[in-house]
């Protein structure tokens, strides 16, 4: 793809990255043959290939309007365009490059801004989250149906988490809304862990891994959110944990990404490239330690459906692993049909663009349940909730189903 970059961009980092990455580009148009909202929709903007001209049009100074910023938000950001991209454009980083020059050339109407910035100061914040989460489940018989099915009728119990007692020690992340929703996934994976001598804790005081605020463009309180988690944990990074174990993937991604998105930060780029080198998503811990685990196992498995979020498969390029891990653990795996597309979850998708999140949502449950799975399994704590709002079937993670198969 030719470029010529506007003077305002052309020689900031911002606009040498997003030169390098249009020149990859070379028009093919096999991404949109994976792109949930080009398949939905069937718009050229609606897709990647026509959401990077967008792009290109904003970054060589052509005219950005309110049109331009549609198209945008309406991109999941699950990435699958990079996986099925055979130049290797990096879609996800243009994307971001792209939607913070939108957001500063356009005008949100006053109601989506309120919105947004509400998402923003809420999700991230445990001490907000978790109340207003209560007050949503005493309201919940009187809200409209759309917004009453996001909240869930309970909380499953966390279960006891085991004292740190192991000379191997490997942290994990509470996360903003995963600790209120469903605090028994991390309690899970630190009794499997604990079962084949490793310690799995939690540092005090860590909070959101800054992917939600990133992502809904305000992108400097993410980059906060980024330091001020590095900061929490890099007293047990020094004193020698060996891990850093992420059970929501969505988060895993972007911890993983640390060390670009702070690459030009002199007090924090060394500290991000040694958090982003130490980050395993769950399934990466228990696939080097299988051999002691499958000793513990019973031999009675269920058929379940598993879901492999976006930000695994895509955004981490972890395909196939969690479901050979669950093979091994006597689970028969029911077949899924375009298990590569996204169930519509995305983040704060599911609230601000409610709609296609919707549709996403039936295609992708649909999917699951036609090789008639007993349960559906996933690795993120948004496809989980997404996926549970539209079906009686239980949807839980799967290191939880894999604790219950452990004598």
């Amino acid at each position: 793809m030719q470029t010529a970059l506007a003077d305002f961009i052309r020689d900031t980092p911002e606009g040498r990255e997003a030169d390098a990455i249009l020149r990859k580009c070379v028009h093919c148009g096999f991404c949109t043959a994976t792109c949930p909202t080009y398949l939905l929709l069937g718009d050229e903007n609606d897709g990647p290939r026509g959401r990077i001209y967008l792009m290109k049009q904003a970054l060589e100074g052509r005219g950005i309007t309110d049109k331009t910023r549609l198209h945008l938000d309406r991109c999941l950001t699950c990435r699958a365009c990079e996986t099925t991209c055979p130049s290797g454009v990096q879609y996800g980083r243009l994307l971001d490059i792209g939607r913070k020059l939108v957001e500063e050339k356009t005008a949100r109407p006053a109601w989506e801004n309120f919105k947004r910035r509400a998402l923003a100061e809420i999700l991230p914040r445990r001490a907000l989250f978790a109340p207003l989460l209560k007050l949503g489940r005493l309201m919940r018989p009187f809200l409209p149906a759309r917004v009453a099915e996001k909240i869930p009728a309970s909380t499953p119990t966390a279960g006891a988490w085991p004292a740190p007692r192991h000379a191997r020690k490997m942290l994990a992340l509470a996360g903003c809304v995963q600790g209120s929703l469903a605090p028994g996934i991390n309690a899970a994976a630190a009794r499997v862990l604990d079962r084949v001598g490793i310690s799995l804790i939690e540092a005090k005081g860590a909070g959101c891994c800054g992917a939600l605020r990133y992502h809904l463009n305000y992108q400097e309180d993410g980059l906060d959110d980024m330091r001020a988690l590095i900061d929490r944990w890099w007293l047990h990074v020094e004193a020698g944990a060996e891990a850093i174990v992420m059970t929501a993937s969505g988060c895993g991604v972007t911890v993983k990404e640390y060390a670009h998105l702070l690459e030009r930060d002199p007090v924090y780029a060394a500290k991000a490239a040694r958090i982003s080198a130490l980050t395993r998503d769950i399934c990466e811990v228990i696939d080097a330690e299988f051999g002691r685990i499958e000793p513990l196992l019973g031999k009675s498995g269920r058929r379940v459906a598993f879901h492999p979020p976006c930000t695994l498969q895509h955004g981490q390029s972890i395909k196939g692993v969690t479901e050979r891990l669950l093979a091994r653990a006597g689970f028969e795996l029911a077949p899924v049909p375009d298990a590569h597309l996204c169930c519509g979850s995305a983040g704060t998708y599911s609230i601000l663009q409610p709609e296609l999140s919707a549709q996403l949502k039936r295609n992708r449950l649909s999917a699951l349940a036609s090789g008639g799975p007993e349960r559906i399994l996933t690795a993120n704590i948004g496809c989980l909730a997404q996926l549970q709002s539209g079906t009686e079937l239980p949807v839980e993670h799967w290191i939880v189903a894999l604790e219950e198969r452990m004598n």
